[in-house]
C-alpha cells in the first residue's frame, strides 16, 4: 500500500536486522511493531534514541494499553497506532511523523500548540488526565478521588474535546510534547 502511493519501502525481518543494515537516512520514517520476537519495537526505539538517532518512528501494535503508548512516546515514537491499521490512518501518521522529523522549528511549534491545548484543562481535568495516561481505569480514578465514575467519564470526554484529541495515544502525544518542553 505504501509503495502504491509512491513511498519507498524497505522491510526488515527483525529489529536486529534493521540495526545491522540501517543507514542514518534523513527523510526516513520507521514503522515498527511494539511486540516483536527478540528485540521489541520499544527496545529498538530506546536503542536508537540512546545512540542519538532521531529518525521519526511510528509504533504499531495489536494489544495496546495506555502505559505502552506512553512508553512508546517517551522512547521517541511520534505516533502509536492500534491494529487493524487503516490505510488512511497510517498514511496520515507517516506524513505527520515525516513533517515533525524535518526540523526543530516544527517541533517547537508542536510543543507550543500542545501547551496551549493542555492549558485549556482545569486542575481536576489535568489530574484525571495524568491518572488516565498512567493507565488507571475510570473506576479506580473515581475511587481514589472520591467522585463518581460518571464524573470521571465526563471529565475524560471534556479532556478529549478541549485538547482536540481523538484517541488516548493522541492525548499521550500532547502530554509528552509538553513534558519535553519543560
Amino acid at each position: 500500500m505504501l509503495v502504491d502511493v509512491g513511498l519507498e519501502v524497505v522491510t526488515f525481518a527483525s529489529c536486529e536486522d534493521f540495526l545491522a543494515d540501517h543507514a542514518h537516512n534523513s527523510g526516513a520514517c520507521i514503522v515498527v511493531d511494539a511486540y516483536l520476537p527478540g528485540m521489541s519495537g520499544l527496545d529498538l526505539l530506546h536503542h536508537l534514541r540512546a545512540n542519538g538517532n532521531t529518525v521519526p518512528a511510528i509504533m504499531v501494535t495489536g494489544r495496546s494499553d495506555v502505559a505502552i503508548a506512553v512508553e512508546a512516546m517517551k522512547a521517541g515514537a511520534m505516533d502509536f497506532i492500534e491494529k487493524p491499521v487503516s490505510a488512511a490512518g497510517l498514511l496520515a501518521s507517516i506524513a505527520h511523523a515525516m513533517e515533525m522529523g524535518q526540523g526543530s522549528a516544527r517541533r517547537s511549534d508542536w510543543r507550543e500548540q500542545a501547551s496551549m491545548r493542555l492549558a485549556r484543562l482545569t486542575a481536576r481535568q489535568r489530574e484525571i488526565m495524568d491518572l488516565v495516561l498512567a493507565g488507571h481505569p475510570s473506576k479506580n480514578i473515581a475511587a481514589d478521588l472520591g467522585i463518581s465514575q460518571r464524573t470521571v467519564e465526563n471529565h475524560r470526554a471534556a479532556i478529549m474535546l478541549k485538547t482536540g484529541s481523538k484517541s488516548l495515544p493522541a492525548l499521550a502525544r500532547l502530554a509528552f510534547a509538553l513534558s519535553e518542553a519543560v
